[in-house]
């Protein structure tokens, strides 16, 4: 049951955040000026109304993308226990992985926070590009083939503190060092995470 409490709240607070987080970087307007060049203002207008209109969607959708996405990271870590001859059952895998996950939540905070405070000029591209404490923040975005941008934005603070949040856990399910649990993330998550982001870059690749 401890699962479904904290997949409730993690829901929650990410809806939260990044509704406080479009409201205080006010994203419709820089949505306005991006399409200016190309749609009259009455069909940019009608573009709001309807996204205002099916607004609720996206509070059924990001649960969903946030089970999709923790289901899945579960099985692979599942998976990776298999391999190495440990077991842990997959509802406390799940469990492990939502914990996990609040770490992102702090991505919202850092942005929200860095736009408004700091970078108070700036363009709907650079919302979209931006990523708190990553490799693509080193390097600019700007000039930058599009097929590299995800994978230096997945390159960041945030994702390695999530890799020692989940072998940290799952050490401690398995009641071992956190080494062995950083060896099995590693070899299943790690892996996985490696043949989605070069999946990204080949979609990115054909699509430019």
């Amino acid at each position: 049951m401890l699962e479904k409490y904290y997949f409730l709240i993690l829901t929650l607070i990410s809806i939260l955040f990044s509704t406080i987080s479009n409201e205080l970087l006010n994203s419709d307007a820089l949505l306005i000026n991006s399409l200016a060049e190309q749609f009259s203002y009455k069909q940019i207008e009608e573009a709001l109304l309807f996204q205002k209109r099916w607004e609720w969607v996206s509070f059924v959708i990001l649960p969903l993308i946030l089970l999709i996405k923790i289901s899945i990271i579960s099985a692979i870590l599942d998976a990776g226990c298999f391999f190495f001859g440990k077991e842990i059952k997959y509802k406390k895998l799940f469990n492990i992985v939502v914990k996990a996950e609040f770490v992102f939540l702090l991505v919202i905070v850092f942005k929200t926070a860095w736009f408004y405070f700091f970078q108070t000029s700036y363009t709907l591209e650079d919302l979209q590009y931006f990523y708190p404490l990553s490799a693509l923040n080193i390097i600019g975005y700007k000039g930058l083939q599009p097929w590299f941008i995800y994978p230096f934005q997945v390159l960041n603070l945030f994702e390695l503190a999530y890799w020692f949040i989940l072998a940290y856990l799952i050490g401690k399910e398995l009641n071992e060092n956190t080494d062995k649990g950083l060896s099995i993330v590693a070899s299943s998550y790690g892996v996985g995470l490696l043949i989605w982001v070069v999946g990204v870059m080949f979609f990115t690749l054909n699509m430019s």
